[in-house]
């Protein structure tokens, strides 16, 4: 693997599956009395949030504690961001604190990489979402989710395996969606054909080019779904009127009860959240056993964790420079950690 991720797109089959798989060892744990890991003992992980979150940041934190890391979480607002302080300057104070991690959110497209790319930090860099551009680690638990649900029997039995020929509908506010723009990059990766259905008004330009199909009607695409993921339309970003009202879209674009039983009978409904209840889906499907929104965060940590594990457990990295120092390898692996 990469010392860093901050893309979706930067992950090959076999980096994917491995993270997936970690994740599905360590998922074990959050059934025990005690859910902590030595692992981590003594590093330094950073939540460097910009932007507000819930679900992301405590999904987070929760990881690296349980993986035994020394946490810090700083954000933006009461601290020297507010002052004017630059991205550089507060980097450059992360790393003479000791930082051996940063988890980044930034309202900025393109701020993680900016800080995988610098030499302000020597430690690992994750996206935890950054403006309209990708959210990789929301991505891995949404494939995550599907892998178990969608490969029936056991859950070792999703153990290498991907989504070949699964199809994925991502339906809702694709234009300012980072999750969308991560998910479209994985799930081919993964062997799943994505559709996204939206009002054109809210499709990016150049989508045409994305490996992926698009439909304007999702009545017809519901019968062939095996997963249906549905998007919040993000009214803090837009700065226009992209549909007539709420109304209308939730007629063409939201998922109701009847829609609902039109999907195959195995299809899940997804959602990476918050939820709009009567906007882009209803209570009806919300609380259905059908909807993973909630079994999505469980994930989360466990995806989560299988991510720091793996690029702060002592693993000798393929984009790393040829004089930059390394820790020994681990040789100990999820199980013998435990």
């Amino acid at each position: 693997m990469k010392r860093h991720l901050v893309s979706a797109a930067d992950l090959s089959r076999d980096d994917a599956l491995l993270i997936l798989d970690t994740a599905e060892e360590l998922a074990q744990l959050s059934g025990r009395a005690v859910k902590k890991l030595p692992t981590l003992r003594g590093r330094t992980v950073v939540n460097l949030f910009f932007e507000d979150s819930t679900r992301t940041k405590t999904s987070f934190e929760v990881a690296e504690k349980r993986l035994s890391a020394d946490v810090i979480n700083f954000s933006a607002k009461g601290s020297s961001v507010s002052k004017g302080e630059s991205l550089k300057d507060t980097a450059l104070t992360l790393q003479a604190m000791g930082a051996d991690a940063v988890v980044i959110r930034h309202h900025a497209s393109g701020a993680p990489a900016r800080l995988a790319q610098s030499d302000w930090l020597h430690g690992s860099v994750i996206n935890a979402g950054d403006g309209t551009h990708e959210h990789p680690t929301q991505a891995l638990l949404d494939a995550f989710t599907m892998r178990r649900h969608l490969n029936p029997g056991p859950a070792a039995n999703a153990l290498r395996r991907g989504l070949d020929g699964r199809r994925v509908t991502i339906v809702g506010d694709v234009l300012h969606s980072r999750v969308a723009r991560s998910n479209v990059h994985l799930l081919n990766t993964l062997g799943a054909q994505v559709t996204f259905v939206a009002p054109p008004t809210l499709l990016p330009i150049g989508i045409e080019n994305w490996a992926c199909e698009i439909s304007y009607d999702l009545d017809s695409v519901l019968p062939k779904t095996d997963a249906l993921m549905m998007l919040r339309v993000q009214r803090e970003r837009m700065n226009a009127a992209f549909f007539p009202t709420e109304r209308e879209y939730s007629r063409r674009y939201g998922m109701n009860g009847r829609r609902m039983a039109q999907l195959p009978d195995h299809a899940i409904v997804m959602h990476p959240g918050p939820m709009v209840r009567g906007m882009e889906i209803t209570a009806e499907v919300a609380d259905s056993p059908r909807c993973t929104a909630v079994e999505q965060v469980a994930n989360g940590v466990s995806v989560r964790m299988a991510v720091l594990y793996l690029l702060l457990g002592g693993a000798v990295f393929a984009d790393a420079p040829a004089d930059a120092p390394a820790d020994a390898p681990r040789t100990d692996s999820v199980e013998t950690a435990q």
